[in-house]
């Protein structure tokens, strides 16, 4: 399919990239499936390499033969908007720093079995809502070894076109799926679960039998209230990171780097 030029805001099918809301692109365009943005080239390689299947491109006109030549490329039967980079900032609401959007199929759920299978070191994100922190959670699960990433479905989405930016694309590279229950099913699973949280019975992070496990889950709360009262009740280990100075926590994509490099395992991490 040839490049498409657009002149106009309301050209057919650059709505994905303009008027439809986060919610939208989940349900309304493809009820079983959805749609999400990616931005950047890179960030747009990541995910086709992971697999995940392009539906259009919306680019600067000068990445169409500089950084996003490639991906062009690969989408040559797909629909590749372009424009004057004012019109393409109207259109999206912003200025896009990197010049390049792509519309992707959202992928079907995959099941909580599936998603831990074979991993030994696994992230729980239990009531997270902060785009930023989602994506910065990733990010450090997929550079410091974790195995697969859960999210209880009050979490917000990984897929959401911010947390992507924010990751770098690492929500491309660990598995992930949404879990109720999250504490009930890792005990099925052979998982203990150790609670990031500071109550009378927080151990350290570095107390000894945690990394001893073969299979561990680290639960990570809110950035406001914590974990609730029943996930830190239902751990295994109520655990806390040691504090300087005064402080007494850190945000909580910064914990959970900390904590993913700690409690690391395995000859490849």
């Amino acid at each position: 399919m040839p490049v498409i030029e657009i002149t106009s805001l309301e050209h057919p099918g650059v709505e994905v990239f303009s008027t439809l809301t986060e919610a939208q692109l989940r349900n309304r365009i493809d009820p079983q499936r959805g749609i999400f943005i990616a931005e950047s080239p890179k960030v747009i390689r990541v995910a086709l390499e992971a697999g995940y299947e392009p539906v259009s491109l919306l680019c600067e006109r000068k990445h169409l033969t500089g950084d996003a030549e490639d991906i062009v490329q690969r989408m040559a039967h797909l629909p590749v908007y372009t424009g004057d980079r004012e019109l393409l900032a109207r259109l999206t609401g912003y200025t896009l720093t990197r010049g390049v959007l792509c519309a992707m199929r959202r992928p079907a759920p995959r099941p909580v079995e599936e998603v831990c299978r074979g991993a030994r070191r696994v992230v729980v994100i239990h009531g997270v809502v902060d785009t930023t922190n989602i994506g910065a959670i990733f990010r450090s699960a997929a550079a410091l070894g974790i195995d697969a990433v859960l999210l209880t479905t009050d979490s917000c989405d990984p897929l959401n076109r911010r947390a992507v930016r924010v990751s770098m694309g690492s929500v491309f590279l660990v598995p992930w799926t949404w879990v109720d229950r999250p504490l009930e099913r890792l005990k099925e699973l052979g998982f203990r679960t150790a609670a990031m949280a500071l109550t009378d019975r927080s151990v350290p992070l570095d107390y000894p039998p945690l990394k001893e496990e073969p299979r561990l889950a680290l639960v990570m709360g809110t950035e406001g209230d914590g974990l609730p009262e029943a996930a830190i009740e239902g751990a295994d280990y109520v655990v806390r990171i040691p504090m300087a100075h005064g402080v007494d926590s850190l945000n909580v994509a910064a914990a959970s780097a900390v904590a993913c490099w700690e409690l690391r395992c395995g000859e490849n991490h």
